[in-house]
């Protein structure tokens, strides 16, 4: 491991984006005065009644939810895009917009309103992923959507209105700005070396075993060496995939483990339910051949030193780029510690 990464600033850069992020590993020793947020340890129920997601419940707009045993999936009714948005442009000068159409919905992983991912089992988590690469051939195979976002927001501290734990599936007509981002710096990379950016960056991080945290048959754990959020990871598969619909039915199971390994690290890293933005970037759905393309899922943790100190995105991060103090490899050595 090169020391001078672990003693003094620098700037380390996203392969998968092309910026650049300023990391200040000795920030992490200094005295912490500020506001520290208070962490709710208490027990939620099997079922609660004054949920809108909890099975046999009548949610906001007056439907009542099915009694669902394992996962079930709606309309988002809240939904931040529309399939009833007319096609529209506006070119004035300097002001541009466009119409964007879009479907949205909401999965929520499990009947029992207590568990969250960290808390279910290996088979359940992989029905949750078996609906995720439904949602994907299904919304994928509209002629209106082009992408499909998967993502959940956990805990209270990440703005989750609903405590019940559930995830979210945004699709829409163009690529929202990360995933063209990387579809760009993916294809760049393909076209100039016939090879898959993020599969030989994989290869790398293998051979230096200094990032990596969690590995079984078909997927790998890691903290990218990129990374902005003090614990973000990132789960990778081993094999080359553009999308989880290409994934085996072992390898469903093997991505759930890590899923798995990774929640329950995170619970155990600070001893709390661990807030989380999590989601999977993958091929487009449009159509075109998106061999460049390798699929990931990445978690996005907003604690900085403990359950209590969160990490914000401020001054210089709003205004300059990101910024963090606990090196990658560090975040990665004490998240290896749980698993």
């Amino acid at each position: 491991m090169n020391t001078n990464l672990q003693d003094y600033s620098h700037k380390r850069f996203n392969i998968l984006t092309g910026e650049w992020v300023l990391v200040s590993p000795h920030r992490a020793k200094r005295p912490w005065q500020g506001q520290k947020e208070e962490i709710s340890n208490e027990k939620r129920p099997t079922h609660d009644p004054t949920c809108y997601l909890c099975a046999g419940n009548t949610r906001v707009n007056g439907e009542e939810n099915p009694k669902y045993n394992d996962v079930f999936v709606f309309i988002n009714d809240f939904a931040a895009l529309q399939t009833t948005s007319p096609k529209f442009a506006v070119n004035e000068g300097l002001l541009k917009a466009e119409s964007e159409q879009g479907i949205c919905k909401v999965i929520c992983f499990s009947p029992d309103h207590s568990k969250s991912l960290a808390d279910m089992s290996v088979e359940n988590i992989n029905k949750v992923v078996k609906t995720w690469q439904n949602q994907y051939t299904e919304l994928g195979s509209n002629n209106m959507i082009n992408y499909v976002q998967i993502f959940e927001n956990k805990g209270a501290v990440m703005g989750c209105s609903n405590p019940h734990p559930h995830g979210q599936i945004w699709s829409q007509s163009t690529l929202p700005n990360e995933v063209d981002k990387k579809d760009q710096r993916l294809k760049a990379y393909f076209s100039k070396n016939n090879s898959n950016l993020l599969g030989d960056y994989l290869k790398q991080e293998l051979q230096a075993n200094e990032r990596i945290i969690y590995q079984n048959d078909a997927f790998v754990v890691l903290t990218p060496f990129w990374a902005v959020w003090p614990f973000e990871t990132m789960i990778v598969p081993k094999k080359q995939c553009e999308n989880i619909t290409m994934i085996s039915q072992q390898d469903s199971l093997n991505f759930a483990d890590a899923i798995s390994k990774t929640t329950k690290a995170y619970d155990k890293l600070f001893n709390c339910s661990f807030p989380y933005s999590s989601g999977i970037h993958q091929s487009p759905t449009n159509g075109e051949i998106n061999d460049h393309w390798r699929w990931h899922m990445s978690f996005y943790p907003p604690l900085l030193r403990s359950a209590t100190v969160k990490k914000f995105m401020v001054g210089y991060e709003m205004f300059g780029s990101p910024q963090r103090d606990i090196t990658p490899e560090q975040a990665a050595k004490r998240l290896r510690g749980f698993i």
